[in-house]
């Protein structure tokens, strides 16, 4: 499969599990929702593994419990917003990690000496961050901010763990291995907060979205990882922002949410502020 059409599947599935998360939240706390999602994505790996010729063992222990501790946090902060931000606004906030490195960019010029700070990385990031106003301010209520922070936040630790699986990639872990040890680390995390949350009973309907969420979240980080590998950066970057789409028909579709024209032209900003970060960075302004 190609790496355009492996980045849309990719997408949809990750639009879809959003949709089943927020689904869930209405009968689950987010630590039981990232405890099962990891439960399942391990389960489903160590049997796919051995039947594709792999194994799980790893030299890079301390790399993946790095990235795992960042992939796990902006995963929770990912999912508590979903339970409380129109669907296709928690998506479309996580979805702001190329800003986020972009500003990395930016802060690491300015506080460096006789380091010269791209206007056109700069105007990327203010782009991208007005956009999330735009986002923000049609749908968002003094009781959201919480959520509203939360997915923030998510796509500032999505920017890091992203930057770590690329390392882990060139380190020569396989895509499985890498999606592996991130589950382990959503078990460990989500069992942890389930010890102070608690454990709510479960139905066939809860069953169902919590095993459909780790399929849709394996399946999805799968598709991702191996469109990276061997696809081009730019031309990946641009076609995975077709979530927020997929994202915003879903919310219309099974909640209702509204289609507004600021938060339309909140989402266009930062879509071209991503894309015009991805591509300075690759020809490496900033690096």
């Amino acid at each position: 499969m190609s790496a355009p059409l492996l980045i849309l599947c990719a997408s949809l599935l990750f639009a879809t599990m959003g949709l089943c998360i927020k689904l869930a939240s209405a009968q689950y706390a987010t630590p039981e929702i990232v405890f099962y999602r990891g439960l399942v994505g391990a389960v489903f790996i160590a049997v796919l593994a051995p039947l594709r010729g792999g194994t799980l063992r790893t030299r890079l222990v301390r790399q993946h419990g790095q990235r795992s501790l960042t992939g796990v946090c902006a995963l929770t902060l990912w999912f508590h917003s979903l339970a409380g931000l129109p669907l296709a606004t928690a998506m479309t906030l996580n979805y702001m990690s190329s800003v986020w490195m972009a500003a990395f960019l930016v802060g690491a010029a300015l506080l460096g000496r006789g380091q010269r700070v791209d206007a056109r990385l700069v105007a990327a990031v203010l782009a991208g961050f007005a956009g999330v106003v735009l986002v923000l301010r049609p749908t968002f209520n003094p009781d959201q901010l919480g959520y509203g922070l939360a997915g923030l936040a998510s796509g500032l630790l999505a920017a890091s763990a992203y930057l770590q699986v690329q390392a882990l990639g060139q380190a020569g872990e396989p895509e499985y291995r890498i999606v592996f040890y991130f589950s382990l680390g959503g078990m460990a995390a989500g069992a942890l907060g389930m010890a102070f949350t608690g454990m709510h009973a479960h139905s066939g309907r809860g069953l169902a979205l919590l095993l459909a969420i780790g399929v849709l979240a394996t399946l999805g980080q799968m598709l991702m990882t191996r469109a990276y590998a061997i696809g081009r950066t730019l031309s990946n970057a641009s076609l995975q922002y077709s979530g927020i789409v997929f994202s915003f028909a879903l919310g219309a579709l099974v909640f209702g949410d509204p289609l507004t024209l600021g938060a339309l032209a909140g989402i266009g900003l930062i879509v071209a502020a991503g894309l015009a970060a991805t591509w300075l960075r690759s020809r490496g302004v900033g690096a």
